[in-house]
């Protein structure tokens, strides 16, 4: 057997054309979503990583503000930044970029931004309403996951789903997701995490087995029965002599034995990261709507 891929470049295309279509249709009512990011310091992750949305947020047609503070700002000024931003009427959505400089409580940052323009969906407020099953904006990679899962074709309903990751960003939203009486979720879900006993054992129990650790190719083929769907979160850098760059990305599962046993699985790159961006620019333009339109645009 030789799994299916998933193209999360090309799933991601899509929804970004569905979008774009969306926001121009908003723009014939004079609604311009607006997207403010905040950048502190030059991790070049991060950089690159905003650099990307900012991109993303032009080509859909949605204005993009970016506001970048040195490492050394001090917490004051960055809630001071994030207030303005709140009281903004042209910023739709508010995105602090983590992680933060170890003298700014990241906590009290993501308090601050007003639930109503939380498009990253890390508000305890909108965590809440996420659990509870209620509409809220949803947290970007854990929705992107499950829009990957609807759209390739991978059913959910009554699936026993393995996640190994128990993250805030990852694995514990995505549980929640999975989990909802819903499209796209009514799975049963197993968490597994570094103080599972027999972890093998049980990921081999996965019909969808979904990896979000950060360890490369942790995940074998001997952890994965036989058709199974595979989602690989992670990306992770490998020393590469051969390659230019002296490293190659991988990710959390290894993914040219597990393709063999696996009957769907997500390439790194070009799987999980492009959906993370694309359901952002989601949430932005769900955020404008609620805010600035008393009905839907379909």
């Amino acid at each position: 057997m030789t799994a299916t891929l998933i193209d999360g470049k090309a799933i991601a295309e899509t929804m970004r054309g569905e979008l774009a279509e969306k926001v121009s249709r908003m723009k014939e009512k004079d609604v311009v979503p607006g997207l403010g990011v905040v950048l502190v310091g030059d991790d070049p992750a991060s950089v690159s990583y905003v650099t990307a949305k900012e991109r993303a947020c032009e080509k859909i047609g949605i204005y993009s503000e970016e506001h970048r503070l040195e490492a050394s700002a001090s917490e004051e000024e960055l809630l001071a930044l994030v207030e303005s931003m709140n009281n903004d009427p042209r910023i739709d959505g508010i995105l602090v970029q983590l992680p933060l400089p170890k003298q700014i409580d990241e906590n009290k940052v993501l308090l601050a931004i007003d639930p109503a323009k939380d498009v990253d969906g890390f508000h305890p407020y909108s965590v809440g309403k996420m659990v509870l099953g209620q509409e809220t904006f949803l947290p970007c990679t854990p929705h992107g996951i499950v829009q990957l899962l609807l759209r390739s074709g991978a059913e959910t309903k009554g699936r026993h789903v393995v996640i190994v990751g128990r993250s805030n960003i990852v694995g514990k939203p995505l549980a929640n997701l999975l989990l909802q009486k819903s499209e796209g979720g009514n799975a049963t879900v197993t968490v597994c995490h570094s103080a599972t006993r027999n972890m093998a054992d049980i990921v081999r129990q996965g019909d969808i087995v979904i990896a979000a650790v950060g360890k490369p190719e942790i995940i074998g083929a001997d952890m994965i029965k036989e058709g199974a769907v595979v989602i690989d979160v992670g990306v992770n850098r490998v020393e590469d002599a051969s390659k230019k760059r002296g490293y190659r990305l991988v990710g959390d599962v290894a993914f040219e034995a597990v393709s063999h046993k696996a009957s769907m699985i997500t390439p790194v790159p070009g799987g999980v990261g492009p959906m993370t961006i694309t359901m952002l620019l989601y949430n932005t333009v769900q955020s404008a709507q609620r805010r600035h339109l008393a009905t839907d645009i379909d």
